[in-house]
Order: C-alpha cells, then structure tokens, then sequence
C-alpha cells in the first residue's frame, strides 16, 4: 500500500499531460537536455584549463619565485 501501482502512474501522467499539453512538455524536456549537455561541456573546458594553467611538478614557472624561497636548516631532535 505504500508504493503506486502502474495506474495510479498512468492517471499522473494523463493529468499532467492536459494540465501542460505536449507540446509544452516537449519544449521542456529539450530545454533541459540542452541545459545538461552545456553544463557538461562546460565541465569539460573547465577541467581542459585547469590542466592548462598547471605547470609541470617540479619546475619552477618564473625567476621570480626562485628568489622567494626561503633557506630552512633542518635541527636535529636529541
């Protein structure tokens, strides 16, 4: 009794379906896909210029930061 049945569903769909008409319902579900795909390429160029904008590890992108490090002596515990 706690779920619906496939013609509870099926009156759902009905009243919805005269509620909003099809073409309604049509011009919303490609709405929709478009909106997923542009977000999806959207994440795609987004990631492409993260990976971009990253040096390789280990190599130093200008002189300047070179001259920003600091020297630490290491102390040893005793």
């Amino acid at each position: 009794m706690g779920t619906f049945s496939i013609w509870h569903w099926l009156i759902v769909l009905l009243i919805v379906v005269m509620i909003f008409g099809t073409k309604k319902l049509k011009n919303i579900g490609s709405d929709l896909g478009g909106a997923v795909k542009g977000f999806k390429d959207g994440m795609k160029d987004g990631a492409a210029e993260a990976d971009a904008n990253q040096p390789p590890a280990g190599q130093v992108t200008n002189a300047a930061a070179a001259k920003e490090t600091i020297d630490v002596q290491a102390k040893e515990k005793s």
